[in-house]
């Protein structure tokens, strides 16, 4: 594919074309990402460390030599079992933290969803994933540790990414960057040696805020002096990349969008959702995390937010607790017998219902660049009439 180079100075730093990054947890959408021009940027958490091993050789393989980036998630505040963050988890102390009452309500759940239990011999997801700092850090000194390798930004998810990762980002001469819903926390990611503000607005899928995007990324431009700033949220199109530059970002960070292109792994009858939901179908919930991420509304987030249930369960006790639920639904989700596909989610954004078709990644990128193109073009042309 060949692009127009659309500058700016943080995407000249890094190498890029155009200054779009791209969030997925697919390798082969990160890899397409910047084969394009832009930044793909990995999500790690969930990948064991030798899982994210394998993702990030394929990236390396095909990513013609591009640069890219990871992102983890390393959570200033979660249960921890009382051991402290700078001790060893120790899971089953988290397990008895998860009350009988959930437990109980997460096997009604799936019994009125006619969900059965997994086959003999198949396991469920890693129940802590990478939702605390202890488990991240072997990914993260993975990904430092490989020779070779074209990654060029580290980015974290929540909360200011720990000093010491920090530098030895810094020192394998990658750059650093963290997500931020408000003004006084992109102030603390960087007097913690963050190079780049993500300024999430409440629009985008996953963990977020209550601000939305246009109001948002101002603020925090304004908040930052030159540390450069990234828009994210509610942002799909060419012509919203170019309403994050005119906000004062020096690009844009995008992320649910990817879900429905050719090269997504999403689970198909997940993607079949998303493709067929509007802007409103989408919920600001704990149901996945414990922490308040927007996602594509279902008889899942409904149950859990009903007041009639028993509430959520702290970071990471509520995927602990419901790792072997989701398994279930994602295994059964699509077969006869069931109904696990009324509970099948994702994490989205409102920018859903701008998704309506499954297509390549080179064509969605082509797309955004020539429609950033002539919507710059279009503005210059304005402002000398």
């Amino acid at each position: 594919m060949t692009v127009t180079r659309i500058q700016t100075r943080l995407a000249e730093a890094l190498g890029l074309d155009v200054p779009i990054f791209a969030f997925s947890k697919a390798p082969a959408v990160v890899a397409a990402v910047s084969r394009a021009g832009g930044l793909g940027v990995l999500g790690a958490v969930a990948y064991t460390v030798d899982q994210l091993r394998e993702a990030l050789d394929f990236v390396d393989a095909h990513a013609g030599g591009k640069p890219y980036g990871v992102d983890v998630v390393m959570p200033a505040k979660y249960v921890d079992g009382g051991a402290g963050h700078d001790a060893p988890l120790d899971p089953s102390m988290l397990e008895a933290m998860i009350s009988p009452a959930h437990r109980a309500f997460i096997e009604d759940l799936l019994a009125r969803h006619e969900v059965p239990a997994l086959p003999a011999g198949q396991t469920s997801w890693h129940h802590l994933l990478a939702w605390t700092e202890q488990t991240t850090r072997p990914q993260v000194e993975m990904a430092l540790s490989r020779e070779g390798s074209n990654i060029r930004l580290l980015a974290n998810a929540l909360g200011p990414p720990p000093r010491d990762i920090v530098d030895a980002a810094h020192a394998r001469g990658m750059k650093v960057a963290a997500l931020s819903g408000a003004a006084e926390h992109a102030k603390k990611h960087i007097a913690n040696g963050v190079d780049i503000i993500v300024a999430q607005g409440t629009e985008a899928g996953g963990h977020c805020g209550e601000i939305s995007t246009m109001v948002l990324v101002p603020e925090i431009v304004d908040a930052v002096g030159d540390v450069p700033v990234l828009a994210a949220g509610g942002i799909g199109c060419g012509r919203q990349v170019a309403a994050a530059l005119a906000l004062g970002a020096q690009g844009a960070w995008t992320g649910s969008m990817w879900l429905t292109v050719a090269e997504s792994d999403l689970h198909p009858i997940a993607r079949d959702k998303l493709l067929r939901a509007t802007s409103r179908d989408t919920v600001r919930s704990r149901a996945l995390t414990g922490k308040p991420a927007r996602q594509l509304r279902t008889a899942w987030s409904d149950a859990w937010d009903d007041p009639g249930g028993p509430g959520t369960l702290p970071m990471p006790l509520q995927f602990m607790a419901t790792a072997d639920a989701t398994t279930r639904i994602h295994h059964w989700a699509g077969q006869p017998g069931t109904r696990a596909h009324e509970l099948l989610t994702s994490p989205v954004g409102q920018i859903v219902g701008r998704m309506n078709a499954v297509r390549p990644v080179e064509d969605v990128m082509r797309d955004l660049v020539t429609e950033l193109e002539g919507c710059v073009r279009r503005m210059a042309g304005a402002m000398q009439a």
